[in-house]
């Protein structure tokens, strides 16, 4: 495949004011102290209090622009990779461009989505943009409220989930520089689209006729155990693939960073794939699973720890409802 000139420029991050421990999920979820903790290894994660998801994005995306140290002005297109919407029209991206106090801008902007492989899609596609000279700077922002959908009679599910959003500022690497984009990939497997979904809505289940008699339809539900052994079976030979198209191995992985979708699902790729401890970037614990922010928070992460330096070749992996499977090799 062929390599594209793009490059991370800068990160950012945002989390909602609300911390919630773990403990505090046990009574939530009425259920017996340290539940939680064990199923999850959620220690901590966020709710939201008063933010809105263009709020948070906005606040992460000026992060974002100030690691990179460039201004609004410097942007000439905002994507939102997220898989929860703000509201259903317009797209979220153009209601983060006004929270970031730019309405008056004019710079392009809409939304990537493909749920908790949201970053990754809108990375590959508008790396291309980059490459060909499109656009010189995009802001990529991941924005996820997953609180308020969550389905508290699901307990298993409900405790893996916590709010929050992530910035990637990308543009053209120059010549000589280490980075690149060096290879992406996705498959997507509808045999498991029941797997993971919120099946009201939309235009099939409009909330104008049927939320009164089907609530439970307007909230998150998930299969994990199905999604776990889809993934199980799936994920050896797309990764394998991915490295053979890559012309690279797992060896040469500074750092693998996965959807943090659980802590079962970050053991089920790290025994799979013989990925070894110190490749593993794992946010969990503090974060919980944020959705398609999952992935640029824990890239924002690796490069505020230093795990990864320019030129180190990095992995973004993940599923995601559909179901499908998801990755982007670059060198950072």
């Amino acid at each position: 495949m062929h390599a594209r000139h793009a490059m991370i420029l800068g990160t950012g991050k945002y989390l909602p004011q609300r911390r919630v421990t773990a403990a505090e999920m046990d009574q939530m979820l009425h259920v017996k102290d340290g539940w939680v903790l064990k199923k999850s290894d959620v220690h901590t994660r966020y709710f939201i209090k008063d933010e809105t998801a263009s709020e948070m994005g906005a606040k992460a995306a000026y992060a974002a622009l100030e690691a990179a140290g460039l201004t609004f002005a410097d942007i000439d297109c905002i994507v939102c990779t997220s898989g929860t919407m703000e509201q259903p029209i317009p797209c979220t991206a153009a209601l983060i461009q006004r929270a970031m106090g730019q309405q008056q801008s004019g710079v392009p902007a809409f939304d990537i989505n493909s749920t908790c492989l949201s970053f990754v899609a809108a990375l590959d596609v508008m790396s291309y943009l980059i490459d060909a000279g499109r656009y010189r700077r995009i802001l990529l922002v991941s924005t996820e409220i997953a609180s308020i959908g969550l389905n508290w009679s699901h307990k298993e599910s409900a405790a893996l989930f916590g709010d929050g959003a992530a910035a990637v500022v990308i543009g053209r690497s120059g010549e000589g520089s280490p980075s690149r984009i060096v290879h992406a990939a996705m498959q997507t497997f509808s045999e498991g689209a029941e797997m993971s979904e919120i099946r009201g809505g939309g235009t099939k289940q409009h909330p104008r006729e049927h939320r009164a008699d089907n609530a439970d339809d307007y909230l998150f539900s998930m299969d994990g155990s199905a999604i776990f052994k889809l993934a199980a079976r799936k994920l050896p030979q797309f990764v394998d693939e991915m490295m053979k198209a890559a012309g690279t191995s797992m060896s040469e992985i500074k750092l693998v960073i996965p959807h943090q979708g659980s802590a079962m699902a970050m053991r089920l790729i790290q025994k799979k794939l013989a990925i070894r401890d110190e490749q593993m970037m794992y946010i969990t614990p503090d974060h919980g699973n944020t959705i398609a922010a999952s992935i640029p928070m824990g890239l924002h992460e690796a490069i505020r720890l230093q795990k990864i330096n320019r030129g180190d070749r990095v992995l973004l992996l993940g599923t995601s409802a559909g179901v499908s499977l998801g990755g982007v090799i670059f060198d950072y």
